[in-house]
């Protein structure tokens, strides 16, 4: 970690300095440290992070040393002002964000308008944006809404493309490709779905951008890694949070949840115990406790070394794959399709497996991490019209993307990721009168499912 004490490096001769950005870091030319700056011998300056250029400058001015500052280089940015019209809660937002001092992050479930907010913080700040998403679809999805409501043109990074414009749009990717070029070019950097930044390589992204304003957007800000203690660091701390139970009713639809416990077949009971019973005797033996994903990676990792932690993590797979795929789910589905045979249903699997036997049982269009750009787009067109009734998807729905409302959902099998279970329940939630969504888990009796059903539903209690 770079140090934060503010000593001179040798005596001081001249206290005027010059600031300039190098590659994703600002070099300080001078003789006073500033925060969080190392001595680089080669450039013979003080090196920090782009991401406290703020900092710098804000230290400069409160000890009153003079300096000259060339460390932005802003795009030409035409007026950007938007009469978006806010809810109440967005608002709010707004209002917690500017307090911040136009830093920090706001958490709010899925449907309820996260892209505003962004939108309306450009317009405040009026200033060179870059968004930054995980996917493409998303790129597209805010590229699409930037463009209808400040009418000009959107710059887009990454997919092949490479355009830069004042409002411009990149996915994480091509973001942290291009950080060290393009980090000083922007007065503001917005991370949607935010919670993806503390990895490894993301979070370089707002170290090299020296953007002083910062926004996140999430619908679940803590990740199960609880690397999300280092967005306080990198965008600041969250400003503003409604959970789905604060805002269903009058901004969400009302929903419900229901667990239907199926049975499995007496060969299915049989194969699972086997393969569950392996398992749990290896963590017996090696006195192995699993707690928490990192828990889990380690176990990953002895396997490549351990015959015994592979054979384990085999049959561990093999058990889930049964409760997940039970042949009592497929007939409880087919109920559920029955029940609601009006209404339009969102159908949830962890595996591809069960997806494509659904969608072969039943006749219904799916989608998953194979199914094309083109064709997903037909598919969920044809669902919004009504000519599709259902969708079966793998877990490539979970996040982000801008889909057409449901008011039934089906979790046919799932991890007990909160992230997870929130995006899942965001697709059957937006606001419809006269609509009361339902949220249907199907979980296998006397299996590891039943713990992590529980463990999703605890989510919403928090």
């Amino acid at each position: 970690m770079l140090s934060q004490s503010f000593l001179t490096h040798g005596s001081i001769v001249n206290r005027t300095m010059e600031l300039t950005f190098d590659r994703g870091t600002i070099l300080v030319r001078g003789d006073v440290r500033v925060p969080n700056s190392i001595w680089d011998e080669r450039s013979r300056a003080f090196r920090a992070p782009a991401s406290y250029y703020k900092d710098i400058i804000d230290f400069l001015k409160t000890s009153g040393f003079d300096f000259k500052d060339d460390v932005l280089n802003l795009i030409p940015c035409p007026e950007l002002q938007s009469n978006i019209v806010l809810r109440n809660y967005q608002k709010q937002a707004i209002d917690a964000w500017i307090a911040s001092g136009k830093r920090g992050i706001v958490v709010l479930p899925t449907g309820s308008g996260k892209t505003i907010i962004g939108i309306k913080a450009i317009s405040i700040l009026n200033t060179p944006t870059i968004v930054v998403a995980p996917t493409l679809d998303l790129v597209d999805q805010w590229s699409s809404k930037l463009r209808e409501e400040y009418k000009v043109e959107i710059g887009v990074l990454g997919g092949g493309k490479r355009d830069i414009k004042a409002l411009t749009v990149s996915t994480y990717d091509s973001a942290y490709i291009h950080a060290e070029k393009l980090g000083n070019r922007f007065g503001f950097i917005i991370f949607d779905e935010v919670h993806h930044l503390p990895s490894e390589s993301y979070r370089n992204i707002a170290e090299m951008f020296a953007s002083a304003f910062r926004l996140g957007l999430t619908a679940t800000f803590e990740r199960e890694d609880g690397l999300h203690t280092e967005l306080n660091r990198l965008v600041g701390g969250k400003v503003f949070e409604k959970r789905v139970k604060d805002l269903a009713g009058e901004h969400l639809s009302p929903f419900r949840l229901e667990k239907i416990v199926v049975e499995l077949t007496k060969e299915e009971r049989k194969e699972y115990a086997i393969s569950q019973k392996i398992f749990s005797d290896y963590l017996r033996r090696s006195n192995i406790t699993i707690r928490t994903p990192v828990d889990f990676q380690k176990l990953i990792m002895r396997s490549g070394r351990d015959s015994q932690a592979r054979k384990a993590l085999l049959a561990r797979n093999k058990a889930r794959g049964i409760a997940f795929n039970s042949i009592s789910k497929v007939k409880e589905l087919s109920e559920l399709l029955k029940k609601h045979n009006k209404g339009k249903v969102f159908i949830f699997t962890e595996h591809n497996k069960m997806v494509h036997r659904i969608s072969r049982d039943f006749l219904i269009p799916s989608i998953t991490y194979r199914t094309t750009g083109k064709e997903r787009s037909e598919i969920l067109d044809r669902f919004r019209s009504g000519l599709y009734k259902a969708v079966v998807t793998s877990r490539v729905l979970d996040e982000g993307i801008d889909v057409p409302d449901a008011d039934v959902g089906v979790i046919l099998s799932g991890t007990g990721s909160t992230r997870a279970f929130i995006q899942r329940l965001g697709r059957i939630l937006r606001k419809k009168d006269g609509k009361e969504a339902v949220l249907y888990e199907i979980v296998s009796a006397e299996t590891s499912e039943i713990t992590t059903a529980m463990k999703r539903k605890r989510s919403l209690k928090q």
